[in-house]
Parts: C-alpha cells; structure tokens; sequence
C-alpha cells in the first residue's frame, strides 16, 4: 500500500498531534498521505422524520489513488467511518486514541511499528457482516440505515418500559416488556449487546444476535439467530399519555424516534466492511487483554 487517508477523531486530537506524527512518518517511507478536513454534526429531516447524524465523512471527497483509510479515534469513529465508506470497499486500520477498543486495533504507542508492517504487507483484510435496518410506519419505509456493531430499539421519555413484539420470517418469536432490545452482529457482541447481557461471539462469525435490555422478567435470555432471517421489531401501543415511544439508533450514530405501531425490520447487508488486521493476535487472546 501506498496512498493513504486519515480520518482523525478531532476531540481526541484537537491539536492534530497524532495525526501529523502519523503522516510524517508515513511521507519520511516513500509513502503519499491526505487528512481529512474537519467533520461536524449536522441533523436533516426526511420523510417528516428527524434523523441525527453526528460527523461524517463525505467518501466522494476521497482521492481515486486511496489505497488504505487510517481512522484515529475510538471505535465510535471507526464505526462511523466504516458506515460512511461503505461504498469504497477500502480498508480500514483503526488506531486507538481512547479507552477500551475492540475494533481499533493498533494503540496510538504501537502506531509506528504497526505501521512498519502495513507498508511492508505484513497484513491481512478480514471482512465483517452488516446489518441492514429499514423503518416502517403504516407500510411506508421512513428510513434504512446500515450497522457494523448494532442496531438498538430503546425507550424514550421517563423510566418507563416498552412492549415489543418480535417476529421471525414474519412467525411470532415472543413479547418483550423492556428498556429496549439490541440487534448485533458478531462484531457488535462485545459492545452495547454485551453490556445488556449477550453473549461474546467471534467476530468473523456471520449470525445476529437479539438481546433484550433490562428486560422486566426473570427468564429472558438472548437469542442466536442464523443471518439468513429477517427480524421485525414491532413497537406495540400502550394506553399511556406518558408513553414517549422508542428510538432506533445504528451503531450509536444515526437515531430516529419511532411509536406505537411501528416495525423495524433487520437483516443481514449484502455489503462487508473490510478491516485491516495487523497484529497474529488471535481474537481469544485480544478479548482476555481487554477484559482484563
């Protein structure tokens, strides 16, 4: 690889330092590197429906010669880029500049030797499913949105619980009354859903997993679902003036409100994320250093 781009999280490096530390090192190889300009949050309207959208990367201001996006961040910004190239197809290296990282491979102290090997070719691309989510009210699709970790229907309003039915290949599954419920790819199972309860799953796995949060029974359990089905998601009405309805966020990033009646419906994109993988470190030995 020879042509670079970096995507830098600019609250984790308002000065630019880890960025510039990045590209020096990169044009000192022989190597050719662009930056992104700086991203702001921005909120659109469609449908009649507020939909947020908090820093993107526009990928048609990304240079033909690109070979490889460095993304400098967290996994939140890893996760946002991943959905906003999705197009490209390029890879992505994630490069951690915050706390507990499970995508972002390469810490910020290993960068130079990490990236020793990039350039070298000692690296390897795994790909990583997505979900696709479409949102209907009354047979009309508001909206549809892509996730590489999870897509999680949560309460809104007071502390107070929500009915969801869930269906199968359109074959009732079970009722939950909960805060919400968690929609994950193997990728997403040590985020959100593991947080709610779910189960650590091998990220190159290709299945979903469904995890309700805070879930007011004693027996609720999460469910492994092969990728081939279609999930639905429907928010049942409640007799309450207090009842503010549920949101629907992908991957932490996009949200849209969502009430009484209506259904998401989730399954597996037929696009893949490709990520690079640098390090020989084997996904058991990654979660203990993590975990621990």
């Amino acid at each position: 690889m020879d042509v670079f781009y970096i995507i830098a999280n600019r609250m984790k490096d308002p000065f630019m330092e880890y960025t510039a530390r990045i590209r020096n090192f990169l044009e000192e190889h022989g190597k050719k590197c662009y930056v992104e300009p700086g991203a702001g949050k921005t909120d659109i309207r469609k449908n009649d429906a507020e939909i947020q959208y908090r820093g993107h990367t526009n990928a048609a201001n990304i240079p033909e010669d690109v070979e490889c996006v460095l993304v400098l961040g967290g996994d939140g910004t890893l996760l946002r880029a991943a959905r906003d190239l999705i197009g490209t197809r390029l890879p992505l290296l994630g490069i951690n500049l915050g706390t507990l990282g499970y995508l972002a491979e390469v810490e910020i102290h290993n960068a130079d030797s990490a990236l020793e090997r990039l350039i070298s070719g000692k690296c390897s691309i795994e790909k990583r499913m997505l979900l696709n989510g479409s949102i209907y009210r009354q047979g009309r699709c508001l909206m549809s949105d892509i996730a590489l970790n999870d897509i999680a229907i949560c309460r809104r309003g007071p502390l107070r619980v929500v009915d969801f039915n869930v269906y199968v290949d359109d074959a009732f599954l079970c009722s939950y009354r909960a805060d919400g419920i968690v929609l994950s790819t193997p990728t997403g199972s040590t985020g959100y859903s593991l947080s709610a309860g779910g189960p650590i799953v091998a990220p190159d796995a290709s299945l979903l997993l469904m995890t309700a949060i805070a879930p007011h029974t004693l027996s609720s359990r999460s469910v492994i679902l092969p990728d081939h089905v279609e999930v639905t998601v429907e928010l049942a009405g409640r007799n309450d003036t207090n009842d503010k309805g549920a949101e629907v966020i992908f991957d932490g990033d996009t949200a849209m409100n969502v009430g009484a009646g209506d259904m998401i419906r989730i399954t597996k994109s037929e696009k893949s994320v490709n990520l690079v993988k640098i390090n020989n470190t084997s996904f058991v030995e990654i979660l203990r250093k993590k975990m621990n």
